[in-house]
């Protein structure tokens, strides 16, 4: 038996088991027996978004507890998927903690990587994030993978919390010079304690800028009461984020031969929370592709890291990218 450390390091929480994994474990998901000893909760670990001294609390709290949790001083190996991985020495500032906890083997991965194998365990298939970010990424059976989006939430984060938020109030803008009444603006003026629009516009053009993805559910709340200009925001975000998926599934039929249809899946508060989005979410897809197989279940990302840990305990090759 091996005691194995998944980590989700999403854009607002990260998450953390433990689990012991082997024969003598219990049932578990998917192929590997095991049993849960330990789960946490902190802060975020993405040092764009809080800072690298926050980032290092959290993910050194969140160690503390789910070890005390758990009752353990060591690990066999483990596997956390964040969204920054790729980002110049995160892996390395991450690697350098789990040695300070006692991992004896580690990964860090980016969190499509872990959704992907939270849904498919190292098979092929499409999966769309949409939660503080988004990003939609396919892979091949060969393992080689596809993407589109994610591009940052600058730049791109089509149909996340971040870009519902922003194009939000950028719309209730121009609806309230056409003099077009949307109740959006008063809500994020309540939101942000702002008494003016001046105000509030001063308050979103502002440094560091205010965290637009927690505007979200708002905006969901004031969609589903029939605010015109919120109800086309999230069907925007639907339809960027369906538009996404057919996307990768063009390029991974087209780059590799893949005959018949790819099954797909998805993860994140935007879609598993808003039902406006959800459903025409579903619908973009079923009227474009009625025969792709489509998860009606949001794919939890930290059984995947938690997959990948056990795994890398039992020193097998997976793919990162």
């Amino acid at each position: 038996m091996s005691v194995v450390l998944g980590i989700d390091g999403g854009g607002t929480h990260t998450r953390a088991s433990i689990v012991e994994t082997g024969a003598d474990a219990g049932a578990g998901a998917g192929d590997e027996p095991r049993r849960v000893l330990a789960h946490a909760e902190s802060g975020s670990i993405k040092r764009l978004r809080v800072g690298a001294a926050a980032a290092e609390e959290n993910l050194r709290a969140l160690l503390r507890e789910v070890y005390a949790q758990a009752g353990v001083t060591s690990v066999r190996a483990a596997s956390c998927g964040v969204a920054s991985a790729s980002m110049p020495g995160i892996p390395e500032w991450i690697t350098a903690v789990f040695w300070d906890f006692q991992v004896e083997r580690s990964e860090v991965v980016g969190d499509e990587v872990i959704a992907l194998d939270a849904a498919f365990q190292g098979g092929p298939g499409i999966l769309q994030i949409a939660g503080t970010g988004s990003n939609t990424v396919g892979r091949a059976p060969d393992g080689s993978t596809e993407s589109a989006g994610g591009w940052s939430s600058r730049l791109g984060d089509e149909g996340s919390g971040y870009w519902i938020g922003l194009h939000a109030i950028r719309r209730a803008l121009h609806a309230y010079d056409r003099e077009e009444p949307t109740r959006i603006l008063e809500r994020v003026g309540e939101i942000w304690g702002t008494r003016s629009l001046d105000e509030l516009v001063n308050r979103g053009d502002g440094t560091p800028g205010p965290d637009f993805a927690a505007l979200a559910p708002a905006i969901s709340e004031l969609a589903e009461a029939g605010d015109a200009v919120a109800q086309g925001v999230l069907q925007q975000a639907a339809d960027d984020l369906a538009r996404f998926v057919l996307l990768v599934r063009a390029k991974l039929k087209r780059k590799h031969g893949i005959v018949g249809e790819v099954p797909a899946a998805w993860t994140g508060g935007v879609i598993e929370k808003m039902r406006l989005v959800r459903e025409a979410f579903f619908a973009g897809l079923q009227a474009a592709a009625p025969e792709m197989p489509v998860g009606r279940e949001g794919v939890v990302p930290l059984e995947g890291a938690l997959w990948r840990a056990g795994r890398l305990a039992e020193g097998r090759e997976q793919g990162t990218k």
